[in-house]
């Protein structure tokens, strides 16, 4: 193989490797060894024991919660590493410190180093071939050793127990929620969802839980018992105030009190907020030096993009990353809020996502419905297998669109000009179509 020298030649290198994030659904939790990453990290050094990090998992809110943790931990003075997936438009999202991705020099530099050792690690018998996520993880924590940086934060790619971040040395676990995804390699039932995100606990280390159903807390609660970890539970040990105002607070069972501002005007993400802010707060207990001014701004500031963003108006257009039961929930919160506007839908989704069950939720908040196949992964689900399940739901029309770029330019045609487009189902179709709306071909 050639020598890697330019940025095309690392991104080749890396999606050369097996890649969970883009393959068909017909995977299992035996495909996931936390071996083969531990072997990775000793043969480059064990970069993950020279960075401490806050390590969130979660079924939703993970990215937004992360976000808003490591914003509030730059406003504190601290140089922080963030390690999220997917990216939006470019690789090197992935991997930020203070706030910037990567580099293109610094990429081509860390992933050339890597491939020397995955390419000795393929020669040998023992079959441990690192795959593109595990690469992708271990480039970021060389990227955060280098730099030095005081904390990064992690979030978990899948799961928890079995994930490649989970070799992490955590001040503080997070997770956000629980509801059914990826059912296929974390069960079906929530309190089998709940085992493998708790997986990430670890002894004597807090943790912070967003979670609000009653069977995963249980399944939660024993793990914080059985490894003595201190638990901050919403609703339990801190709770939202929200009057519907902008005096919504986090108030602590010991009268401490911390207002939060609305975030970006997305009333649903209070309860990420308020779990970003817990455990801000839990880390500062800790010994860390964060101000209220800083958890305030780094909440404020955090949100990352895809997430309910509105990218255009006059048709406005929404973009949303919503992909599963949970994320859909929040969705359509939302857009109650549109309730007078001409609502267009422009969704598509993976081979491994209930298309049926997020149809059948989003379907009575739209008049118009447009659908599309994503063009960046093979994992979008068939234009025919979309439409026979809308199909099976409504005798509403159905206008089907074979890429993301010709089903936007359909729904602005289908839209009044004080309607909304809403694009969901997908990370992979609302970064195509955030690319199309924001970088229009010339003429």
């Amino acid at each position: 193989m050639e020598p890697i020298r330019s940025r095309h030649d690392a991104i080749a290198f890396l999606y050369s490797r097996i890649d969970y994030e883009r393959v068909s659904a017909s995977l299992s939790a035996s495909d996931f060894k936390l071996e083969r990453m531990r072997n990775l990290l000793e043969r480059i050094g064990d970069p993950h024991l020279k960075t401490p990090v806050v390590h969130v998992a979660g079924t939703k809110g993970k990215g937004s919660t992360s976000s808003m943790i490591a914003c509030g931990l730059r406003e504190a003075g601290y140089r922080v590493g963030l390690f999220t997936s997917p990216h939006i438009e470019r690789f090197e999202e992935r991997v930020q410190i203070d706030g910037a991705p990567l580099g293109e020099d610094e990429l081509v530099a860390l992933v050339a180093q890597l491939q020397t050792v995955t390419l000795q690690i393929d020669s040998e018998p023992e079959g441990l071939n690192p795959t593109f996520f595990e690469l992708t993880t271990a480039l970021a924590w060389l990227a955060f050793a280098q730099v030095g940086v005081d904390i990064a934060v992690l979030e978990v790619g899948l799961g928890g127990r079995l994930d490649s971040t989970n070799l992490c040395q955590p001040v503080a676990t997070v997770i956000t929620t629980i509801s059914r995804d990826h059912t296929h390699i974390l069960g079906s039932r929530l309190d089998e969802i709940a085992r493998e995100k708790a997986g990430i606990l670890k002894p004597g280390i807090p943790v912070i839980s967003g979670v609000s159903t009653p069977s995963a807390n249980r399944v939660i609660a024993d793990f914080a018992d059985r490894l003595k970890c201190q638990l901050a539970r919403l609703d339990e040990h801190f709770r939202l105030e929200d009057d519907n105002t902008a005096t919504t607070a986090v108030l602590w069972n010991d009268n401490r009190h911390a207002p939060l501002p609305i975030v970006n005007g997305i009333r649903h993400q209070l309860r990420n907020a308020a779990t970003a802010c817990a455990t801000l707060q839990t880390l500062r207990d800790s010994g860390w030096s964060i101000s209220d001014e800083a958890i305030q701004t780094g909440i404020a500031e955090g949100r990352p993009e895809c997430r309910l963003q509105l990218i255009s108006r006059e048709p406005g257009i929404l973009i949303d990353a919503a992909h599963n039961w949970a994320s859909v929930g929040a969705l359509t919160q939302t857009l109650a809020t549109y309730s007078e506007r001409h609502r267009v839908l422009v969704f598509s989704t993976s081979q491994d996502k209930d298309a049926a069950g997020l149809l059948r939720r989003l379907l009575p908040c739209f008049q118009t419905i447009v659908l599309t196949e994503f063009q960046s992964s093979p994992r979008a689900t068939p234009l025919e297998e979309l439409a026979a399940a809308v199909r099976s739901i409504t005798s509403q029309p159905v206008h089907l669109r074979k890429n993301s770029g010709d089903a936007i330019q359909a729904a602005r045609l289908l839209s009044p000009r004080d309607g909304l487009i809403c694009v969901a189902g997908s990370f992979f179709l609302a970064a195509e179509i955030r690319s199309v709306v924001q970088n229009p071909p010339p003429g």
